[in-house]
């Protein structure tokens, strides 16, 4: 019996949270502005979030569109008030203008979150050789999820490399969870639940009304029942 598939739902804001919860979601990634990907939220809509529902949250810390670090001081600063307004886990990942990881701006960061977990996100997938971000990054504290598509142009033409991965769970760079969002459908699961990969994450999947609308327990629900089918 394989164990039950982590779902994870972004989250806008305390009604977003909510009907996540509702719906089923193990875990809620907070951001803000999805216009540029998902920024850092506000420490105001954090520590709402953080009364309104008691799952775990993993939070935004990216200052601007694109997967450069920007103002590292400013990151660090904003994970420290972050922190104080009750963010236990974040969501991270920056990378040179040629694709390899921005080493320096991710130990910074990530010595200010103090052994926090954190994901690295589909900065990843951007990558020019993910193999070697993911034996550069290896060891450092905290960090325990890479949130990926396989590909910058989504899962479904990310497959392929998604399973070999699953394949190398365990290995050196590859102890962290899978943890599969970006164009990701209800179709893709059981493919992606044959290799292994036991955590998905969703944003548009569940709002029918698209970013402008909230999330749906319902389209939540339905994804839930899916994984735990």
């Amino acid at each position: 019996m394989s164990k039950r598939a982590v779902l994870e739902v972004i989250a806008l804001d305390v009604e977003d949270a909510v009907a996540a919860r509702a719906g089923g979601a193990d875990r809620l990634e907070l951001v803000t502005d999805m216009a540029a990907d998902g920024l850092t939220p506000s420490p105001r809509t954090v520590a709402a979030i953080r009364a309104a529902v008691g799952l775990p949250l993993r939070v935004m810390l990216r200052l601007a569109d694109g997967f450069a670090a920007g103002d590292v001081d400013r990151l660090v600063g904003v994970a420290g008030e972050l922190r104080a307004a009750g963010a236990e886990e974040f969501v991270l990942g920056f990378l040179h203008a040629d694709g390899t990881v921005d080493l320096d701006a991710v130990e910074r960061v990530v010595a200010a979150l103090d052994g926090c977990r954190w994901t690295f996100h589909r900065a990843i997938d951007r990558a020019a050789d993910r193999d070697a971000l993911r034996k550069q990054l290896d060891g450092l504290p905290g960090l325990d999820t890479y949130l990926t598509a396989g590909s910058a142009d989504g899962v479904d033409a990310g497959l392929p490399t998604l399973v070999r991965e699953a394949g190398l769970q365990g290995e050196p760079g590859y102890e962290q969870q899978l943890l599969v969002g970006g164009g990701l459908r209800l179709d893709h699961v059981p493919a992606l639940r044959a290799a292994g990969i036991e955590a998905f994450h969703i944003g548009g999947a569940a709002r029918p009304e698209g970013w402008g609308g909230p999330v749906s327990a319902e389209a939540v629900a339905g994804w839930r029942a899916v994984l735990d089918a």
